[in-house]
Order: C-alpha cells, then structure tokens, then sequence
C-alpha cells in the first residue's frame, strides 16, 4: 500500500499567518512611520507611554505604533524626578466623584443665545463638532433660516420651515489618525517627572457641560495626580466666537511633580464647497523677546505662515516641527496665537488674555507647535497639530494652569479687528487676501487690504450692497488706470502705424540682402532711424498694462476671500424675490442661472448649473478682441497670422471655461470691467485716428531711450558674431 499523502492545508495556514504577520508588521511596525501617521496614544519618541486602554504593566510592554513627527526626547529638566511614583503611571475615570459618562453638548443653534454649539468627545475630553447657528453650507438654507425667524418674529400664520440641523456649517469634522478618530482639541498626554502619561481614552468624567475630569494613579493606586478640563463661556447668553480652555494639573502628592502639557490644536479645517482651490493654511502671531520689546505688546503677524501642503510636506520629510523655528528660538520669540483657515472660518488657540493692566499677551501653555498627518493616501491626508507646554514644577497641593482661549468663528475684519481680545492679539492677521503659489509674490497685502477698505466704504455709505460696490469699484479703478491705458494704446497704435508705412521698404531689403543677414540689420537699423520708427515702442506701450497686473490679482484675492461676500446675494436680492430664484444668490459662488435638479456629470467639475455670467464674458472678450486689439502690421507671415488668430480665440474660449465655476463676485467684477474697457477702448480709438503718426526722421542724438537701447542691443550681437567669426577662423 502507498503512504497516505499528508494534507496540505497545515502548509496554507502557515503561509497565511505569516503573510499576515509581515503585512501586520508593515502597518504596525517601524515602517508606518513612512505613512505619516501618528497613534495618539504613542508617545514621541524616547520617551515612556503607558495605554489607558489595557494594564499598566502590559502597557509597558506593548508594541505601540511610534510617532511619525520624529519628536525630540523631553528637555533634561523634565526626566529628572522630584519623587518617583511607584511605577508606571496611568489616567482612569476618578473614583472618589460621581461623574457622569454621557457628555452634554455646550451651545444651541439659536443664534440669539450662542454663535455656535459644541459637541464633546468623553474619550479625550476634546470635542466632535463645532456647528454654528448663524452660518449655513449654502445660500438657500440661510435665505429660508432668515426668512422662518423673521416670520416667527412677526407671529406670522404662514411660517416657512426651518432648515435641518445638517444645514448648519460645520467648522471641521472629526479627522483619523493612524486609526483613531482624534477630536477637536483633545488632550493627548500629561508629562509628570519625565513619564508620559496617556490621556487619550475613556478616562474622562463629566460633572456637567464642557467640564471634564480625570486622575492620574501610580502602580499601587495611589493617587498622583488631578486634571481637569473645562470650556468655559466667557459670556453666558451673548453670542460670541471665543470661549476659555481652562486646564488644571493639581499635585497629590507630597513632594513637587514637574508637569507638561501635551494635546491636539487646530488642523484640517472643512474644505470650501465652492472654492476652486485649497487655501487652507496655518498661520501664527507672536511677541518678540524681552530684550527688544520690553513692554511685550506687540504682536507680529508676518513671517510665521505656512500652506497646507508645506506642514504636509515639511511632516513627511521628517521635519515636522512648525514653532518655533530655529531663527525663531535663537530670538526668544513667544507665541501669541496660532491657528489654522480655510477660506472663510478659522479655528485658533490664543493666550488667555484681558483688556486689563498686566495682562500678558504670551501664550504660555503652547511652547511647542508639531505638524501630523494622517493618512498616506495624497487624496485623504488631514494635517494635524500637537501642542506642547514648558515643563513646570507644581508643589504639594499645587496646581498648574495650562489655560487658553479658543477663537472658532469667521474671518471677518469687523469682528477680529474691532472685538476684544482678538483686536489687541491681532488675531486680524488670521485674514490673508492672498493666492497661494506663484501668484503670492504679486498679491501685495497693503494693496488688497485698501482695496478692501474701499469696497468697505463703498457698501456701508455709498451704495448698501456688495455687487454694485463692486461695480463702483470697477468704475473707480478704470479711471485710476485710465492714463496708463491710454498711453499703452496711443503707443501700440504709432509703432503699428510706423511699421505699416515703412513696411514696402523693409521687403525691399529683405529681398535685396536676403543672403546677407548681417547687412540686412545694418540697413533695417539705417531706415528706422532716418525714418524715426521705434520698432521696439510697443514694449513701452506693454510697460503700462504690466505695471497693472497686481491690482488685478490683488482684486482677485479681495474678491475671492472677503467673507462680506460669502452667502450675499446680488443687487438687494432681487431675484431671490421672483419666485426663490437662486441667480446670484450667492456672490461667493457661480452665479446658477438655471439650477439642475442634480448634476448632469461631475468630472472634470460639477455640472449642476447653468452659469450665465462665463458665458457672457465669452461674447464680451470676443467685442474686446475686436475692438482693443491693435491691426496687423501686414508684415507677419501666414503662420504668425494664424498663430495669432488661434490665440484670440483661445482667450475667448478659454477664460470662460476657466472661470466658469469662479465665484460670480470675481465674474461680475471682471465682465464690468471688460464692458468698460471696451467703452474706453473705443473712446481713445476715436482720439488715435485724429492723431497724426507720420514717421519723423530723427537725429541719432535725439532717438528716445527704447530706440537707443534697441540699437546698442543690435550693434552688442553684431559684436559677438564677429567674434565667433574671427574665433572660428584661428582654429581654421
């Protein structure tokens, strides 16, 4: 008989587990770092964790994942105990209080009560939503917000419903790390005597709204320490954007604990559902070092900025940490505040700070400013930031205060620079009229922020709505350039004049030189200059329209990030009057002449409406070709005819489609703008054919500047043929 042969599955199982293993070891292991990750219960690395989730000494010895920001070990001050516990430390729920284990939401959504609502997180003692009453994720919703409040007000019988909850704008949802869902603002570790003490669990008790508490506990049990953390309204009753994160380490001990603070600040923000690009950013404040600002007070909100993809880059390349840098330290400077936007919202940390003699304006319980990122995929990565205290050394019975004030609201100039404390803390710097990338160079800051104190002006004393300020604001501009735009015009038109009277003369050298290209520029340069045309006068007449361009981003800038406009609704609103019409129902979004019931497709862009304003600007740019453009000299070749006509028509097809999901303040402004400059195009048209541009022959000493350097440039390159020429001749 034939042995048996021996089943196979034993081998599969074997193969299968140790696939496992290798793929667990890649998640978990010490290549997840790669990820960018970061597990809110591990610690930084050199440092000790413990797990509130399992046994101390288990703990000790688990493999949890490291931090992917690679931390520096704690300051030589904070590993040297005052008195070691007995043994590892661990966070539990206290057991001498009765604390409650169900979190009551902070707030309402009646707008005249709060300005937003929290809803808290009991696991890290941080929070899951902040949703705001007054602030909705679309035009349509705030309309018929105002307009059942306004009813109710009235006692009016007819009362249209309430949006749902869902309506209302929700600063930042709740983000994953490595696994974990991390809450706004959670707490993450308590440093004592060296030991990192998790605090990111179910280790936290309410004794009521916003007021949490937990204890820390040696081996033996023993009480070590007590920590609570309350979010404090600092006006009960009275809507407003700030409230107060009070933080408290007591020492029950009986010798003195060195404490640090350590929890997740401000991060990924929602993103605009209408924005066209991702402006997301971090941003701080700060105060300069004692020595040169004695008085402390001042606080410096430029050169302390980085965009979104910048921490998502600076984290995977290693180097995560984002304050203080190196210049930074080296100076003593002190955070202020630090917070992260979008392109309406922010939400800030801020020192915790009154209008009253003394008050610093240092946030002391931030020392340290880290950057996580969560995932490793480019399409779901969400930044995060981990904020560190100095070490301090509470005495028995002590308590230490890691206090701040929290600033979650919108980026509005009357509200952060004319309300306490963010005028003082110069929390208007949050505001940025600014385009990120290439264009930043360009968007100067003083320029936009006078842009917007004009159309400020405007709107409050002039004309009370935001589309026809922007509509001033065009007229306004137009006549500021007038003068620049005329000389550009007046230029272009003599040079193409000039180039059209000598133009049978220059064929005739071309063909009479044709062989020889050097006695060709000889005799070309010959005839401008008895002829005194410029050919290179154009470029003067180009000069003006350059020198233009940064106000046209700047207003780009102003238009695309001013929260007056975000949900307004253009010229009083009068379309929204005529049957719930949502054209231009929202300047700070396309203009949806005719709405879909749903997308018609969604790539490369949402289809859901028929945008007006685009198309129009199609049809304009199209009279603007026509009437601004300058006629042909008649010396271009086919081709250069051709590449020209392609180019017309590419800046009529193209700009519209580029545009055509652009927010219909920014197409409103630049369709006036264009109507306008065909208007003035054709008024200094009508100039130009009374002006007499017959070419003037000139001496040499009196050729304007641009024919000079156009003649030194051409004798320059006659210079370095005949160079190359002789060059060529001595290694023959």
């Amino acid at each position: 008989m034939e042995p048996r042969a021996k089943p196979k599955w034993p081998i599969l199982l074997a193969v299968l587990v140790a696939a496992g293993v290798v793929v667990l070891s890649a998640i978990y292991g010490p290549g997840a770092r790669k990820s960018g990750g970061l597990d809110p219960r591990s610690a930084p690395e050199g440092t000790e964790s413990v797990s509130p989730d399992v046994p101390a000494s288990a703990a000790a010895q688990a493999d949890v994942p490291k931090a992917a920001t690679a931390a520096p070990p704690p300051p030589a001050d904070a590993v040297q105990p005052a008195a070691a516990p007995s043994g590892p430390l661990q966070a539990r729920v206290p057991q001498d209080t009765a604390l409650s284990m169900q979190f009551a939401a902070m707030g309402s959504l009646d707008p005249e009560k709060d300005a937003f609502q929290l809803e808290f997180a009991g696991r890290a003692a941080g929070v899951d939503r902040i949703v705001f009453g007054d602030y909705w994720f679309n035009a349509v919703d705030r309309e018929l917000a105002r307009a059942h409040r306004s009813a109710m007000r009235r006692g009016s019988a007819a009362t249209p419903p309430m949006p749902p909850d869902s309506a209302h704008y929700e600063l930042k949802t709740l983000g994953t790390l490595q696994g974990y869902e991390v809450p706004l603002l959670a707490a993450r570790f308590v440093e004592i005597n060296g030991q990192l003490v998790s605090v990111f669990g179910p280790v936290w008790g309410a004794s009521g709204p916003g007021d949490f508490r937990t204890e820390i506990v040696d081996a033996s049990g023993q009480v070590v320490a007590r920590v609570q953390r309350t979010y404090v309204d600092p006006e009960p009753g009275k809507p407003g954007f700030d409230m107060r994160l009070r933080q408290r380490v007591q020492n029950a001990q009986a010798a003195p604990l060195r404490v640090r603070w350590i929890q997740y600040g401000p991060g990924d923000l929602t993103v605009d559902a209408g924005g066209m690009m991702d402006i997301r950013r971090f941003q701080f404040g700060y105060l300069y070092g004692a020595q040169r600002d004695p008085q402390r007070q001042n606080v410096i909100v430029h050169g302390a900025m980085f965009d979104r993809a910048d921490v998502i880059k600076r984290v995977e390349a290693g180097n995560a940490i984002l304050w203080p840098q190196e210049e930074q330290r080296q100076q003593a400077f002190e955070l202020a505040w630090f917070g992260t936007t979008n392109r309406y919202f922010a939400l800030a940390v801020h020192a915790d700070w009154a209008p009253q003699p003394g008050g610093s304006k240092a946030l002391g319980a931030v020392q340290e400013v880290w950057g996580a990122v969560g995932e490793s995929a480019p399409d779901k990565q969400v930044a995060f930031s981990e904020l560190r205290s100095p070490v301090v050394t509470v005495e028995p019975g002590g308590v230490a205060a890691f206090d701040m004030g929290v600033f979650a609201g919108p980026l509005d100039p009357r509200l952060l620079e004319g309300q306490e404390p963010f005028q003082s803390l110069r929390m208007d710097g949050l505001i940025l009229y600014l385009i990120s990338g290439c264009c930043s160079v360009c968007t100067f800051a003083w320029l936009a922020n006078a842009i917007v104190v004009l159309l400020t002006l405007l709107h409050d004393h002039v004309v009370f709505d935001w589309s026809l300020s922007i509509i001033v604001l065009v007229i306004l501009v137009r006549l500021a350039l007038h003068p620049i735009t005329r000389y550009s015009q007046i230029q272009m038109a003599r040079v193409t004049k000039g180039m059209a009277a000598i133009k049978p003369e220059l064929e005739a050298l071309q063909k009479r030189y044709a062989s020889d290209p050097k006695r060709l520029q000889q005799e070309q340069l010959r005839l401008y200059r008895e002829k005194g045309v410029n050919p290179v006068g154009c470029v003067g007449g180009m000069l003006p329209m350059f020198l233009q361009m940064p106000i046209w981003i700047a207003l780009y800038a102003v238009l695309y990030f001013a929260f007056e406009l975000r949900q307004t609704p253009a010229f009083f609103g009068v379309f929204q009057r005529l049957g719930e019409w949502q054209f231009l129902g929202d300047l700070s979004a396309p203009d949806r002449f005719v709405t879909f019931s749903k997308p018609l497709f969604t790539w490369p862009f949402e289809f859901a409406a028929i945008n007006v304003i685009p198309l129009l600007m199609a049809v304009v740019f199209f009279l603007q070709q026509k009437y601004m453009a300058p006629p042909t000299t008649g010396t271009l070749s086919p081709e250069q005819e051709q590449q020209q006509k392609m180019m017309k028509w590419m800046t009529v097809i193209m700009f519209p489609v580029m545009l055509y999901m652009a927010p219909s303040g920014l197409t409103l402004y630049i369709l006036t703008s264009t109507c306008i400059g065909i208007v003035e195009s054709k008024r200094v048209r009508r100039q130009i054919e009374k002006m007499d541009f017959t070419p003037k022959p000139r001496e040499p000493g009196k050729q304007d500047r641009l024919g000079k350097l156009y003649q030194a440039a051409m004798k320059r390159a006659q210079a370095k043929r005949e160079q190359r020429g002789r060059r060529f001749k001595e290694r023959d």
